[in-house]
């Protein structure tokens, strides 16, 4: 995910069973061994993950998503875009909707050193 430039905290971090990326028309996918589900902090959210996630990728978005949804009040809401533009990072649902956060807050201690120095 760093060559498109997303952080490592976007994805899915249960037991990866496959992934994989056809470069020619930017697809990618992360089989699982179950749906996974957690807390993110910088949203304030719940996400959760299928046990296959796939995806078309480009440099700094991800869009056509499949198995990625966010439960905001009581409702679970698909997530079918991801994009980083500066230092913030939007989601967006299918019709267009979406909310961003600062990217550092989905990065690890490592990615927020290499950021501060580059």
């Amino acid at each position: 995910m760093k060559e498109i430039g997303f952080p490592s905290g976007v994805l899915p971090t249960g037991e990866l069973v496959e992934c994989g990326r056809v470069r020619a028309t930017g697809f990618v996918w992360w089989k699982c061994k179950a749906a996974y589900e957690h807390f993110s902090v910088p949203s304030n959210s719940k996400t959760g993950y299928a046990a296959e996630t796939t995806a078309y990728v480009e440099k700094g978005r991800m869009k056509k998503m499949t198995g990625v949804k966010t439960k905001q009040a009581f409702v679970w809401i698909p997530v079918a875009e991801m994009c980083i533009d500066g230092n913030k990072i939007t989601f967006k649902t299918s019709v267009g909707v979406g909310k961003s956060f600062p990217l550092v807050s989905f990065m690890n201690e490592e990615e927020k050193k290499a950021y501060q120095y580059s």
